[in-house]
C-alpha cells in the first residue's frame, strides 16, 4: 500500500489576538490529490487557520511544510510561490476589468503585456477542468459562478495546486453548485490538493473524501467521509447530541398582514431592479424568497422598510393584526413607519451598513433599537443590557461581556447572532430576514430557524430572503421566486423540488405571460432533459 503524502502539514499552530486565542497547537494535514472539508462553529478558528496558510495572517507558534519541506509564509505572495491560492467567500476583482485583465492583475512577467496571450493560457486552463469562461467578459456583466470562475482560475494561473475555497457555495444555485462540485473533481484528478470550508454538511458528505473538524479554536480531529453523516459531524462540531429536524408547523388561523402590488425600483441610473411584484405575506406563516445573488432580493426587502425609493405605481400596504386596519407604507422612512405604530422588524443583509455599528457594544447595539420607547430624557440603560445578555444566553453569542467589547471583534457568525436577536426581541408582526443564517455555524442555524418558526406560530408572517434551497423547502410555507427582478412563481414550499425551484431561478418569463406553477416547471425541466 502507497505511503500517503502531504501536501500541507501544519504543527503547533497557535494564534493569538490580544487575550482571545484564535488556535491553540492545531495539526493539521491536506494530503496531495485529496478533497479536505474543514468544519467548525462560528468562531472555532478556521478562517484564522486558512489564513495563515495563505499568507494574510502569521503563526505565533508552530510550523507550515508544503510537500514536507519547511516554510515561512509571510504573506500571499509568499503563498503563490509555494503553489498556494485562496478563493475568498467575498470576491476581489475589479468590476470595469475583463477576466482577462482581473486573472493577469499584479503579475509581473517577462516582456511587453500581451493580453491574447493570456487570454489563451485562460482558455486551456477552463478546457482542462471544464469552466465555462469568456476571458473578454466584463465583470460587471457576470452572475456570480462566473465571478468566483475567475477566482479560481486567477489562482491557478499563477500556478497553484493547493487550492483553499471559503464557503464557495454560499450564493449559488444547486445547478452551479453541482458544476463547480464538477470542476473540483477535474482538479483533484489532475493532482490538485482542495480545502473546502462550508457549513453545509450535505455539500460536505458529497464532494470531500476526508474532514477535519475544530472546535472553540481547538484540532478534534478527522474522519473519512465515507465513515460521516451529517449528525456524526454535527455531533464532532459541538461536543454533544444536537437535533438535525426542522419542524415546521402548520398554523390554524393566517391573515393577510402585508401586501405588495406592482412594486417597482429603480437603481440610481434608471435600471430596473424589481419590475411588477406582487404578492402577499400571511400571518402564521414563512415566505421564503428564492433567487440567484442580485435578483432583486434586498431591493424588495429595503423598499418594504422605507429604505428604497419605489415606483408611483408600487403599493405597499400593512394590516393592523389588532384591528386589521390597512395602512399604506408607500413614501414612509424607517422612523415614519416605527412611529406610524407598524410593527415590522428586519434583519440586513449588510450586518455592519446597515443593521449594526461595530464600535458599539452588544448593549449600545441593542438600545439603538430600543431608546425611543423610554420616556424620560435620560436613556435607559439597564433594560438593553438586559435583553443584550438574554440574546447572548439563547444564541450562545461568544463574548467576554456585553458592554465593553465592541461588536466588530466579534467573529461575523456571532455578530450575526446579535443581529438576528435583536430583531427577534422587537415582537414584531413582520419580521424580515436577508441571510439570516449566513456565516453561522450549523447548530446556530437550527437554532434560528427554530426561532423563526415559533415567530410564524405566534403569528407573525416572516419573510425569509435564503440562499439554501434545502432549507427554504424545509423550512418556508410558501416561496416566491425571483429572476432578474421579476417573479417567476410562487409555489408551495412542501410540494415543489429544489430542481424545480433551481430553474425558475434562472428562466425569465416574459412580459404578460402568467408564472408557472410548480408542475408547470417540472415539465419544462422535463423537456430541457
Amino acid at each position: 500500500m502507497e505511503a500517503v503524502k502531504n501536501a500541507v502539514r501544519m504543527e503547533g499552530i497557535t494564534k493569538h489576538f490580544g487575550s482571545v486565542i484564535a488556535n491553540r497547537s492545531i495539526n493539521l494535514e491536506l494530503h496531495e490529490g485529496e478533497i479536505l472539508s474543514l468544519l467548525g462553529e462560528n468562531g472555532s478558528g478556521k478562517t484564522t487557520l486558512m489564513n495563515m496558510l495563505s499568507g494574510i495572517y502569521y503563526p505565533d507558534e508552530g510550523q507550515i511544510y508544503i510537500h514536507d519541506q519547511p516554510v515561512t509564509i509571510k504573506s500571499p505572495k509568499d503563498a503563490f510561490e509555494y503553489g498556494i491560492g485562496m478563493i475568498h467567500q467575498h470576491f476581489k476583482l475589479v468590476d470595469v476589468f475583463t477576466a482577462t485583465e482581473n486573472i493577469i492583475l499584479g503579475l509581473h512577467e517577462p516582456g511587453m503585456l500581451n493580453l491574447k496571450r493570456a487570454a489563451k493560457k485562460i482558455k486551456e486552463i477552463s478546457e482542462r477542468y471544464g469552466f465555462e469562461i469568456d476571458p473578454n467578459q466584463k465583470v460587471y456583466n457576470m452572475s456570480v459562478s462566473q465571478k468566483q470562475t475567475v477566482e479560481i482560475i486567477k489562482v491557478l494561473y499563477r500556478g497553484a495546486d493547493i487550492l483553499i475555497l471559503d464557503e464557495p457555495t454560499a450564493v449559488l444555485t444547486p445547478q452551479e453548485t453541482d458544476k463547480l462540485f464538477a470542476v473540483m473533481r477535474n482538479m483533484q484528478k489532475d493532482g490538485k490538493s482542495l480545502i473546502i470550508i462550508t457549513h453545509k454538511l450535505h455539500e460536505v458528505l458529497e464532494v470531500s473524501d476526508r474532514v477535519a473538524i475544530l472546535r472553540k479554536g481547538e484540532y478534534i480531529g478527522d474522519v473519512l467521509t465515507a465513515n460521516a453523516n451529517q449528525q456524526s459531524l454535527t455531533d464532532m462540531m459541538v461536543g454533544r447530541a444536537v437535533s438535525l429536524n426542522i419542524d415546521r408547523p402548520k398554523s390554524q388561523q393566517t391573515a393577510e398582514r402585508l401586501k405588495v402590488e406592482h412594486l417597482t425600483v429603480k437603481d440610481v441610473e434608471g435600471v430596473k431592479r424589481l419590475d411588477d411584484v406582487s404578492f402577499t405575506a400571511n400571518s402564521g406563516e414563512i415566505l421564503g424568497i428564492a433567487g440567484i445573488a442580485g435578483s432583486g432580493q434586498r431591493e424588495l426587502l429595503e423598499a418594504i422598510a422605507g429604505l428604497q425609493p419605489i415606483e408611483p405605481e408600487s403599493r405597499i400596504m400593512y394590516f393592523d393584526p389588532k384591528t386589521g386596519k390597512e395602512q399604506l407604507l408607500n413614501g414612509m422612512d424607517p422612523l415614519k413607519i416605527i412611529r406610524s405604530g407598524v410593527l415590522l422588524s428586519f434583519v440586513p443583509e449588510d450586518r455592519f451598513g446597515m443593521g449594526l455599528v461595530g464600535s458599539m457594544t452588544i448593549a449600545q447595539n441593542v438600545m439603538l433599537r430600543s431608546y425611543r420607547k423610554g420616556r424620560s430624557p435620560l436613556l435607559d440603560q439597564q433594560s438593553p443590557r438586559i435583553l443584550a445578555e438574554k440574546i447572548v444566553n439563547d444564541l450562545e453569542v461568544v463574548t467576554p461581556n456585553v458592554d465593553k467589547i465592541p461588536l466588530r471583534r466579534l467573529s461575523g457568525g456571532n455578530v450575526q447572532k446579535v443581529l438576528v436577536g435583536r430583531e427577534i426581541e422587537q415582537s414584531p408582526s413582520v419580521l424580515m430576514t436577508a441571510y439570516a443564517v449566513r456565516g453561522l455555524d450549523i447548530n446556530t442555524s437550527y437554532t434560528i430557524y427554530n426561532l423563526l418558526t415559533e415567530q410564524k406560530m405566534q403569528g407573525v408572517a416572516v419573510i425569509y430572503v435564503g440562499e439554501d434551497l434545502d432549507v427554504l423547502l424545509e423550512l418556508c410555507d410558501r416561496i416566491l421566486v425571483l429572476c432578474g427582478g421579476q417573479v417567476s412563481g410562487i409555489v408551495d414550499a412542501r410540494s415543489v423540488t429544489k430542481e424545480q425551484v433551481g430553474l425558475m431561478m434562472t428562466q425569465f418569463r416574459k412580459t404578460g405571460e402568467p408564472q408557472k406553477t410548480a408542475n408547470e416547471t417540472k415539465e419544462a425541466e422535463h423537456e430541457e432533459q
